[in-house]
């Protein structure tokens, strides 16, 4: 696997830890480390079952590189919007869960990656942006499709028209995040949710990360056939009635029990 030296890739047993690691740039991205994250999210080892994305020093990602861009013409720019496109697919659509652990600056592409994961954790000092609005220009990584579902349409147009930052409070508020830790405690957190996201069965996670999201947005119809169908496929899995049967027989925890 040819990882670049912007990321850093660790397995702790079934649990892949993917590091964004240009902290003298603020882990601004290029087209080598968006390459590589889709490399990575292509590439997931055997025996993984959830990866955690978080960013090497004082924040997750302050967005694209800027002093890495160059003048594009119309098809190269649509060429380079759909590459990000393509890598950010491979962390949304992959084979394993992702949750993003989240500190410092979230801002433009930054935040278009945070929106492709899963589950999002974030610590006091986030802060959320998107100055494409400011600079002359439009998102171009899946944010307009990705991040209304997370916090609305009206949220994600006041960003881009008004330059607003929004705090790691208002965040979890709005929906950017489902989890607000202390500072320097999200990545302990994101492994803590990433072990129990490891032992979901293998079809309701992978109903979760692939059904889910179509079944959202599908007509009310097909959404409730598609719903059927996982269902019971979900259910006639044997991990599933095994499951079940440890329930009803006393052997599995009750829900709110510790």
């Amino acid at each position: 696997m040819n990882i670049p030296e912007s990321l850093i890739v660790e397995q702790q047993d079934e649990i892949l830890l993917v590091k964004i690691n240009r902290p003298k740039k603020r882990n601004a991205i290029n087209d080598e480390l968006i390459l590589g994250l889709e490399t990575v999210f292509s590439t997931i080892p055997k025996g993984v079952k959830c990866a955690v994305l978080y960013g090497e020093g004082q924040h997750f990602s302050a967005g694209l590189d800027l002093s890495e861009l160059r003048e594009r013409d119309i098809v190269e720019g649509l060429q380079h919007s759909r590459m990000w496109h393509r890598a950010l697919e491979k962390i949304q659509f992959g084979t394993v869960p992702v949750v993003a652990v989240i500190h410092g600056a979230c801002v433009g592409g930054g935040l278009e990656i945070a929106s492709a994961c899963h589950i999002r954790v974030a610590e006091q000092s986030t802060f959320y942006a998107l100055p494409e609005g400011q600079r002359g220009i439009f998102v171009g990584g899946g944010a307009s499709v990705r991040l209304p579902k997370l916090i609305g349409v009206a949220r994600m147009a006041d960003m881009m028209f008004t330059g607003r930052v929004i705090s790691a409070e208002e965040g979890i508020l709005m929906g950017f995040s489902q989890y607000l830790v202390s500072e320097n405690k999200g990545l302990e957190k994101g492994i803590e949710l990433a072990k129990k996201i490891s032992l979901n069965a293998e079809m309701t996670n992978y109903a979760l990360m692939h059904v889910l999201p179509r079944i959202v947005d599908s007509g009310a119809s097909e959404g409730l056939m598609m719903e059927s169908l996982i269902s019971t496929i979900a259910a006639s899995s044997p991990e599933a009635k095994k499951r079940l049967g440890d329930f009803l027989e006393g052997r599995a925890k009750k829900v709110g029990e510790s």
